[in-house]
């Protein structure tokens, strides 16, 4: 069924006549009738009846032109929508991102780049570190925030800052004064509550590896799926977890945080695809030099140099 015999219907039902119909289309009458009675063998029913003076459509037709008229005024409104996007288009840039490993100062990230580059839509999109990788490579995302450091040969992951990591335990836990660091150690008794539960690898690969890095035996581990989740179990006393200091802010009031002796580092990467040299990755890298400067944090030695 084509759109062309659908505006043919609709315009014979509209006239009620083949040949005004045929006059308004500009064609003649003959392949006009051959089309109305292509579309009544394709749908296996009798739409006009003929023989009446003016014509009028059976059952089957009023329903058929009903259906009609619905296609095609939602072609007419397709192409219309279409065509004001296509004169009003603005580039896009797709940000890949994990919210809750990046709550802190993320806000303030997209506020600025839409400030200092209005004239690009900025999206945001949820996926984890592994999706980020595929979704560069399918062209989904221009760049993706993550902790974990991926290795593709495509694909060039550039190191924003590294993050102090806190220990978290429950309410009542005997830690010793707040500002004296613990060692980790004293975390390896508590039940270890890792994030997320998968894909692998993740934040949870790293903090394992960390404990093994320092011969610690993990007795037992509790996998979830969130952040937020594990600092609900901690408030609970399931256990206790490692987390960035950023997302210290969500945890609840009574959970308790130490600093960690030797001190343990979350990097904060972003990935973007080898060679792109696009607009709105270089607004991406104006944005983090402001920030950083505003925020007193040292700048990355690549920002503003790209392949």
């Amino acid at each position: 069924m084509d759109i062309r015999r659908l505006r043919y219907f609709v315009t014979v039902a509209g006239e009620r006549s083949f040949t005004k119909a045929a006059e308004k289309l500009n064609i003649a009458q003959p392949p006009l009738s051959r089309r109305i009675q292509e579309i009544e063998e394709e749908v296996g029913a009798q739409l006009i009846e003929r023989k009446s003076r003016p014509l009028r459509l059976t059952p089957a037709g009023r329903l058929f032109y009903e259906q009609a008229l619905q296609v095609l005024e939602r072609l007419d409104q397709m192409s219309s929508t279409m065509q004001r996007f296509v004169g009003n288009v603005r580039p896009r840039f797709v940000l890949g991102l994990i919210p809750s490993g990046f709550h802190d100062r993320l806000p303030q990230v997209i506020r600025r780049y839409r400030m200092i580059a209005p004239e690009i839509d900025l999206s945001l999109i949820e996926m984890n570190s592994m999706e980020q990788v595929e979704a560069l490579k399918d062209g989904r995302i221009d760049a993706g925030l993550g902790r974990v450091r991926i290795e593709d040969d495509g694909i060039r992951r550039e190191l924003l800052r590294e993050e102090p990591v806190l220990a978290a335990f429950p309410p009542g836990s005997m830690l010793g004064p707040p500002d004296q660091p613990i060692d980790l150690s004293q975390i390896s008794p508590y039940p270890v509550i890792l994030y997320p539960r998968g894909p692998r690898p993740s934040y949870a690969d790293a903090i394992v590896s960390m404990f093994r890095d320092y011969g610690i035996h993990l007795t037992r581990t509790i996998e979830v799926t969130e952040l937020q989740t594990a600092l609900i179990m901690v408030a609970a006393g399931e256990g206790a977890c490692l987390i960035p200091t950023s997302a210290r802010r969500l945890a609840h009031p009574e959970v308790l945080f130490r600093s960690i002796r030797p001190q343990v580092m979350s990097p904060i990467v972003l990935s973007h695809r080898i060679g792109d040299n696009s607009q709105g990755l270089k607004m991406l890298f104006q944005t983090f030099t402001t920030l950083y400067q505003e925020w007193g944090y040292p700048t990355p030695g690549f920002i503003g140099q790209q392949d």
